[in-house]
């Protein structure tokens, strides 16, 4: 047991070591445990209507991300700052790794993460990718998976928001953007430990391709078709503009505030068809649309 202990106060304090040095070079980090999850746990775990809403509970759709000052909120913890990183460290002396935040200034860091669980060869789909869209992978930053798979850092533009997502741009490919963090070099998990790629730990995240980074930007959103009825006025077409601002995690939360606000305002049926059109615009099918729609009308004591 003693030993046990000494090797994962040694594993925290490499990891913190390594965060700090990432930190030097502008990148914001949290701690991390062996899961590869943040270390620490939310503050508001016991109030799951701010941080884990449930579709059938009416809630606040704008969850704290580290306004009330404690530590928890995972990738908004992250920070750049010695003192603080070592304070987060402090909180979690469990900690084994430490998560690297995509989309902040400087480097505004966007994650390509080339999986090998899936059953796909994602470095040739990548290649695909890049000779059907002509461009090429700079020289950057690569760090290796524990089991085998490849995390290349690039960096984006100041004024583009680059979304998580999980297989979109092809299978096997996951894109870690705003939001989001990248498990560090250094980090030591249940499965093995993270390390830069020979030749490449010297290297700053190189500029995303403009091809490539059309490729990782959402489709631009339209307004819906249905016309939204001159009866509810601004505040139905503002519910409408509130679903269609929805970015990938929060569609169905979004969802179902705003209709729930509808029927609490009586123009709930007015809205079904806007809301439905707001909603696949987001990606949501029509189905999972008009389902939450329904669970909202139950829940404000109407019938759908």
């Amino acid at each position: 047991m003693a030993t046990t202990d000494r090797h994962d106060r040694q594993a925290t304090t490499l990891a913190l070591a390594h965060a700090l040095s990432a930190a030097e070079r502008g990148l914001a980090v949290i701690p991390l445990s062996r899961t590869k999850l943040p270390a620490l746990r939310s503050p508001h775990r016991d109030t799951p209507h701010r941080d884990a809403p449930l579709r059938d509970t009416p809630v606040d759709p704008i969850p704290c991300r580290g306004e009330c000052g404690r530590y928890g909120h995972g990738v908004y913890d992250a920070s750049t700052d010695p003192a603080r990183i070592r304070d987060l460290f402090a909180a979690a002396p469990w900690a084994t790794g430490y998560g690297i935040a995509c989309g902040l200034p400087p480097h505004h860091l966007i994650g390509i993460d080339l999986d090998t669980k899936s059953g796909t060869d994602s470095s040739a789909a990548l290649r695909e990718l890049a000779l059907r869209h002509l461009f090429t992978i700079p020289e950057t930053v690569v760090v290796l998976t524990p089991s085998g798979g490849r995390h290349l850092w690039l960096s984006g533009p100041p004024d583009v928001v680059v979304p998580n997502s999980a297989g979109r741009l092809a299978p096997g490919i996951d894109i870690r953007g705003a939001g989001g963090y990248l498990v560090g070099p250094g980090s030591r998990t249940d499965h093995g430990v993270y390390s830069t790629a020979p030749g490449t730990a010297h290297l700053a995240p190189a500029a995303c391709p403009p091809s490539l980074l059309r490729l990782l930007l959402p489709p631009p959103r339209v307004a819906p078709q249905s016309p939204v009825p001159a009866s509810v006025g601004d505040h139905g077409r503002g519910l409408v503009q509130f679903v269609l601002a929805a970015h990938e995690g929060q569609r169905n939360t979004r969802l179902f505030w705003a209709a729930c606000r509808a029927y609490e305002d009586g123009i709930g049926p007015a809205l079904v068809d806007p809301l439905v059109e707001a909603a696949l615009n987001t990606g949501l099918s029509e189905r999972e649309a008009r389902a939450t729609i329904a669970s909202a009308a139950r829940m404000t004591g109407h019938h759908p």
